[in-house]
């Protein structure tokens, strides 16, 4: 999930490079929330992982 954020993000600086304004900002918007939902998946996963065994 992380590459596909970093791989939106390149994307994004490429399109702002270039002058698509409207294309660098949808994929900025789409990198960000892969973004966040990697942070709360890494957090779920970390808060769950660690359990004590039985």
């Amino acid at each position: 999930m992380l590459s596909w954020s970093v791989a939106f993000f390149i994307v994004a600086i490429l399109a702002a490079i270039l002058g698509f304004g409207g294309l660098a900002a949808s994929a900025a918007s789409v990198a960000k929330l892969l973004f966040v939902i990697f942070l709360v998946l890494a957090v779920v996963s970390l808060a769950l992982g660690r359990r004590a065994p039985t």
